[in-house]
Order: C-alpha cells, then structure tokens, then sequence
C-alpha cells in the first residue's frame, strides 16, 4: 500500500519541542512524533489511538499514562511517538463504545471484542517499519509491553525492549489483568 507523507511542521508541547509528520496509509492518518536529532538507536513507542484514554482522561486503560510517558521521554532522549490510528485495538470507536458497554454488563475486553465478532486485537503494525524507515531508522530501542508489537515490526532492529508500566487504579485493574493473563502483555 501506498504511503502518502506530509511535509514537516513543528509542534511545542508540554512535553517539549517536536517535530510532527503525517502518514496517509489509505483511510488512516498516523503521526510522528519526534525531536529535531533523532538518536541513531532511538527510543521508540508505538501507541495505538484512545481517544477516551488520551483525550478524555478515562480511568478503564492506561492509554493516556503510557502517552504522556512516551512523550516525556521521547524529549528527554531524542527519540519518536509513532500515533497509529487504530482506536480500540483497531475496531473503532463505535465498536469501542459498544464493547464498553458489555464491559459493563460484565464481559472483560476479550470477551466483548468476542462478542461484537472481532478478534481480542485487529491492530496491525506494518506501517511501523514504513515510517522507521522514512527517517532511516534501523534500528531502536521499543517501548512496550505488547509482545505483539516486538514480534510484528518487522526489517527494524529491536535491540531493547523497554517497559511502560504505568500505576494501576480499580477502574483498570482487570483489564491489565487480561492484557497480562489472556494476552501475555509484559506487565
């Protein structure tokens, strides 16, 4: 699949000064998120969109924390936020909102996405090694504790992979169990 890439535009934040770029990958807009020197072996989180987490503040995930990490350190060490644009594990909000709501009626996160007729995780991470390689990057540091994620970038060089282990509340706790029980997440 084609690959459309935007010019690049600066972007202060909180967290410190970025560079940005965006990544058209057919209907999906993805976002690089990086200093001015990228590290020759830089740290990299690749961090699936949650809107209700990252934007919204909620409590269910720990989408927001792991973000708010990753940009923090991304500025500390030269290194890059890949954004990919797969709400909900790739399902969509609706279906996300759906899934939250069997949530509620007592299913975990595996068993509603189960439910709704996906698989416990759509996302795909392809784009990944596309974009690492557009900044000729071949080789990182991965912030993450989804083995999926390490086995899946694929032609990059993992040579760390590094936690994000976020502190856990009661709104979340059994849906970081899930994600270590049922999904071998590294937590």
């Amino acid at each position: 699949m084609n690959i459309n890439i935007s010019n690049e535009a600066n972007l202060p934040s909180r967290f410190g000064h970025f560079k940005v770029k965006a990544f058209k990958e057919g209907d999906k807009e993805h976002l690089a998120i990086y200093t001015e020197n990228i590290g020759e072996t830089p740290i990299v989180r690749v961090h699936s969109e949650c809107l209700t987490g990252d934007a919204i503040g909620s409590l269910k995930c720990d989408c927001r924390d792991q973000l708010e990490y990753a940009l923090e350190l991304a500025s500390k060490t030269d290194g890059m936020v890949i954004y990919l644009r797969q709400e909900g594990r790739n399902i969509g909000l609706f279906n996300k909102i759906n899934a939250y709501a069997l949530q509620d009626g007592g299913l975990n996160t595996i068993e509603a996405n189960h439910q709704l007729g996906f698989e416990a995780d759509e996302r795909t991470y392809g784009v990944v090694t596309k974009i690492l390689h557009h900044f000729n990057i071949h080789k990182i540091k991965l912030l993450t504790n989804n083995p999926d994620k390490v086995n899946s970038i694929k032609d990059i060089e993992i040579v760390e992979r590094l936690p994000i282990i976020m502190e856990s509340n009661s709104f979340n706790q059994d849906y970081l169990n899930v994600k270590k029980d049922s999904m071998g997440h590294l937590l």
